[in-house]
């Protein structure tokens, strides 16, 4: 009996021996006994042939999921040469010039030049802070990184029968009060030559009619804070940044400047881009991806017999005026003219602008 208890008592144990060691080798082969296995160090090939499933990335729980265009709607583009989106607040948020994309670069050393000519062909005006003005009588005469404060009739002349100006990353500015017709100053940089002359990354203020010319390549220019005069006949002075009275030769470029007009219409706010027939039917100009804002329109086409203007690409500013100009965005736009174009000109809240027809 007690040897029939001993062989009972060795097939129990024998049988515990086995259940323990039949469950560590499951417990092995499977790794779900322990919650907290690690995954194999070394990540498993996929098959020769086959491509490994992509992990699957985890959102961030701080993203915001981009909204679904609803059908048919366009996303806002940019447009127009300043890169701007389609609602705009100010010329420079929306990539147009101004203050801190224009003038000067460098430190500048003062010239009290007075009313100074200059004629030497190839004269070249480097980081001189000028108390005067420069009539130019000569060819090729470059005017950089300066900056001119005038109390003459203008900031830059070029006279007749002479070519070649370029006025570059300059501030070109006047005292009010202090010029000759009354108190008043009237251009900034004036084209009396025979051929283009260049105008670009320049900071102009206080002139009358800023930029006045028949041709010329302006581009990159601040323009801005017109200051209203009366002239000694007593009446208020014309104000426009840009000013063409037409009869050119040669071809006038505007492109991607800030023009800006913010005199009151009764005292002698014209427009910020004045295209006149005044001596001659106004030709060849282009007009793209400037911000205009300012005048009693902030552009006038031209007129009847204008010819080659192209308008494309600009933004009209809300900003003085919620039509641009204090009666409009435009007047005097020749839609019947031989090679005017007028095209993807728009408010700066982004409403399209077309011209009134003309009678």
């Amino acid at each position: 009996m007690t040897q029939h208890r001993r062989r009972l008592g060795a097939w129990l144990l024998a049988g515990v021996v086995l259940a323990v060691v039949l469950t560590l080798f499951q417990a092995d082969r499977t790794g779900v006994s322990d919650p907290a296995a690690a995954p194999p160090a070394t990540p498993t090939a996929a098959p020769s042939g086959t491509a490994a499933p992509a992990p699957t990335a985890t959102p961030s729980p701080s993203a915001t999921p981009s909204p679904t265009p609803s059908p048919g709607s366009a996303e806002p583009s940019p447009s127009g040469s300043g890169g701007s989106p389609s609602s705009c607040t100010s010329p420079g948020s929306c990539g147009f010039p101004d203050e801190n994309s224009t003038g000067p670069r460098i430190a500048l050393e003062r010239h009290d030049t007075g009313n100074m000519s200059v004629k030497k062909d190839g004269t070249v005006i480097k980081g001189w802070d000028i108390r005067g003005s420069l009539d130019v009588y000569a060819n090729d005469v470059t005017v950089i990184d300066s900056r001119i404060t005038s109390t003459n009739w203008w900031g830059i002349n070029l006279r007749p029968g002479f070519s070649g100006l370029k006025v570059l990353h300059t501030t070109i500015t006047a005292v009010p009060g202090k010029g000759p017709d009354n108190g008043g100053v009237n251009y900034a940089v004036s084209n009396m030559g025979g051929s283009s002359v260049e105008v670009g990354w320049c900071d102009i203020s206080v002139f009358g009619n800023a930029l006045s010319m028949g041709q010329g390549d302006l581009h990159d220019n601040y323009v801005h804070d017109l200051v209203a005069f009366r002239n000694q006949g007593g009446e208020w002075q014309h104000t426009d940044a840009v000013i063409s009275g037409g009869g050119n030769k040669g071809r006038l470029i505007l492109r991607h400047n800030t023009l800006l007009n913010s005199t009151p219409v009764d005292r002698g706010a014209t427009a910020a881009v004045g295209l006149f027939a005044d001596t001659g039917v106004v030709s060849s100009v282009v007009v793209d991806g400037n911000w205009l804002a300012g005048g009693a329109y902030a552009l006038y086409g031209g007129g009847p017999g204008a010819t080659g203007i192209q308008v494309t690409d600009n933004v009209f500013s809300t900003q003085y005026h919620p039509g641009a100009g204090a009666y409009g965005p435009v007047a005097a736009w020749n839609a019947g003219g031989a090679g005017n174009v007028w095209k993807g000109n728009r408010m700066s809240d982004g409403r399209p602008v077309t011209p009134e027809p003309t009678g």
